[in-house]
């Protein structure tokens, strides 16, 4: 037990560049909070509009080294600046996490491409233009990528089709990098959460592109965003490569895969109300 043990000698983020985009948010704040107390210095990415100053602030009283570089991440100009001035404030990136992301709740028939198109564009290929850009970093600092993807990325999620294709999207690529990667020593973490009290429901858009307020079914309990991301902190520490949270989460992704007609039954039952009128 003890030489299992020595082999998962935990990472230390002491000192290490921790970029996380969609930081102000609820995920991402609370990401930074665990990475920043583990002793790493804290890049948060996000629009210009958001409350990255709230989340500094935060930081700030809790002692830990933190800046913000607003940007769009669906644009690789901005996103190419937005690193460059982190270099130079806090050197280079150790860790990226890829925790942007939006949602839409709408049943395919009645859901605009340029919605489907616009969840792909934060969800997948910002992650992809942000990769794309730190990798050079990543590689020279043996570091690491991290994903919060979702349940939806490994089991259909009703109502949800632009955002499931967009969390399975994110799983063929990162995970198929992950085994590109391997030899280079950077590595990969996917991390599932289930329902998670993030705030991202606030903006939720419809089938038009607009925000909606019906609210939102679950199954299970919300998981606190704290929780979620202490348990990324941790398994980021023992090098998992890939992390599913919740009874509730490790019930749909394995049901789905072993027991697909039972879990569409379950998944259609939960969450078919919420888009009844």
């Amino acid at each position: 037990m003890r030489a299992h043990e020595a082999c998962l000698a935990k990472r230390s983020f002491h000192d290490q560049v921790v970029v996380i985009t969609g930081g102000a948010g609820g995920i991402g704040r609370a990401l930074a909070r665990s990475f920043g107390s583990a002793g790493a210095k804290i890049a948060i990415l996000d629009l210009p509009k958001s409350n990255s100053s709230k989340a500094l602030a935060e930081l700030t009283q809790r002692n830990i080294t933190a800046i913000a570089a607003p940007c769009d991440i669906t644009n690789p100009a901005e996103v190419e600046a937005a690193i460059a001035d982190i270099r130079r404030k806090l050197g280079p990136v150790h860790v990226l996490i890829n925790n942007a992301g939006i949602v839409h709740r709408s049943a395919f028939a009645d859901t605009d491409i340029s919605v489907l198109r616009k969840v792909m564009e934060v969800n997948f290929f910002g992650a992809v233009t942000c990769t794309k850009i730190c990798l050079p970093d990543l590689l020279a600092t043996k570091g690491l990528i991290i994903v919060v993807s979702s349940i939806a990325g490994l089991a259909p999620l009703y109502g949800r089709t632009g955002y499931a294709a967009s969390k399975h999207a994110l799983h063929g690529l990162f995970e198929t990098l992950g085994a590109e990667l391997a030899a280079t020593g950077t590595a990969t973490l996917m991390v599932c959460p289930s329902f998670v009290a993030s705030g991202l429901e606030a903006a939720t858009m419809g089938g038009d592109g607009s925000i909606i307020n019906r609210p939102r079914s679950k199954v299970g309990n919300l998981s606190d965003p704290n929780a979620v991301a202490e348990q990324v902190l941790r398994a980021a520490q023992t090098g998992k490569r890939r992390l599913i949270m919740s009874p509730v989460g490790k019930l749909s992704a394995y049901l789905s895969r072993l027991a697909p007609s039972i879990y569409e039954r379950m998944m259609i039952k939960n969450l078919k109300s919420e888009l009844e009128t």
